[in-house]
């Protein structure tokens, strides 16, 4: 489990690739499904990746790969949408179903071009439900996600008789009968302090449709006689994606796509599929690595600390020449320069836009 981490070996690089689903902009990193070590020792879900790096394609089209989120939403601003009034309490009643007016009233076949961005459970909450299933789908809100793992996209809000806040969320959960029926909570303090809403979850009770903007929800307290009920939200127009945001362990696309479009990428393959077969070790080369690399963890663990001295300077030359490996693998291609650059390497003109200078 330490090789990735202290060296990414180019054995260990793979790519990465995955439909999108319609209207969906957030995308975590896959996770192994819970694995059986020989002694039945269970090894919990495990990203599959280390992380992510470019070239980044969709459906072959080049698109930028960014890690930084300043630069990506400078380019792709998330401008929250403050809706008219679109209810008014009168301090008894609790239900409510309205339409956002952007939208239209019917469900788009293909493909959804004004919808509505939708909340998201990052990877921690995925592991948290003990299920390998992402998003979050169900009939009932899933309580065991962490909610600093939820990030809402579609706010209610409004003001009670003492003139305190009403605010109903997203919880980036979804009915298995539909995936575009978002479960809505009320918010609460971390780790666990959100709640589902009375009534239960259906397509007609407490969810959000993000293609259409119908809207049902049971409020916990009535608001207000009188007082506003109004939407936060992001609207988006779908189309193809042409550049990708990485971060905490979730890839955002922009624009959010209008269809299936096949996303690639480069990744570093994390080895632990491999812990419950006979066939441990992936690679041969590796296997004096791997077996000094357990042997100073038991000497470790026992206090043995002769003996992990003696044996750290060999554990250290087999890791050296496991890293050469790849080195050999790095340098068989030439560094690229300003004069080497792109597919013409060489030839006159190759970075001076045909010899204009």
């Amino acid at each position: 489990m330490d090789v990735d981490a202290r060296v990414q070996l180019f054995d260990l690089k793979s790519k990465y690739q995955f439909q999108t689903t319609p209207g969906v902009d957030q995308y975590n990193m896959p996770l192994y499904d819970t694995q059986t070590e020989p002694g039945s020792q269970s090894i919990a879900m495990y990203p599959v990746y280390q992380g992510f790096v470019g070239p980044a394609y969709i459906n072959g089209i080049p698109v930028s790969f960014q890690t930084q989120k300043q630069s990506f939403f400078n380019n792709f601003p998330n401008i929250v949408q403050y809706n008219q009034v679109l209810e008014t309490g009168d301090g008894v009643t609790t239900s409510f179903s309205f339409t956002l007016p952007i939208l239209s009233n019917f469900i788009p076949i293909n493909p959804p071009i004004n919808a509505i961005l939708r909340g998201h459970v990052d990877i921690s909450g995925i592991i948290a439900t003990g299920l390998n299933v992402d998003p979050p789908i169900g009939t009932t809100l899933n309580t065991s996600i962490p909610s600093t793992s939820i990030f809402p996209a579609f706010y209610i809000t409004s003001t009670d008789t003492t003139g305190a806040n009403i605010v109903v969320s997203d919880s980036g959960q979804f009915l298995n009968t539909n995936v575009n029926y978002g479960m809505l909570m009320q918010p609460g303090n971390a780790p666990f302090g959100y709640s589902a809403l009375g009534g239960g979850y259906s397509t007609s009770s407490n969810t959000v449709n993000y293609l259409t903007g119908e809207v049902n929800v049971n409020f916990t307290v009535a608001p207000a006689n009188g007082a506003n009920i109004t939407v936060q939200c992001y609207y988006f127009q779908s189309g193809l994606p042409r550049s990708i945001l990485f971060y905490n362990n979730t890839l955002t696309l922009r624009m959010p796509p209008s269809q299936q479009w096949l996303v690639e990428l480069d990744a570093y393959l994390t080895p632990a599929a491999f812990l419950n077969t006979g066939s441990a070790i992936p690679f041969g080369y590796m296997a004096e690595y791997i077996a000094r690399g357990a042997a100073r963890k038991i000497l470790a663990d026992t206090g043995d600390i002769e003996q992990f001295q003696f044996y750290e300077p060999l554990f250290k030359e087999q890791e050296t020449l496991v890293w050469k490996r790849s080195q050999r693998q790095w340098t068989a291609t030439r560094t690229e320069t300003i004069y080497s650059q792109g597919t013409n390497n060489g030839s006159w003109g190759n970075n001076y836009m045909g010899g204009n200078f």
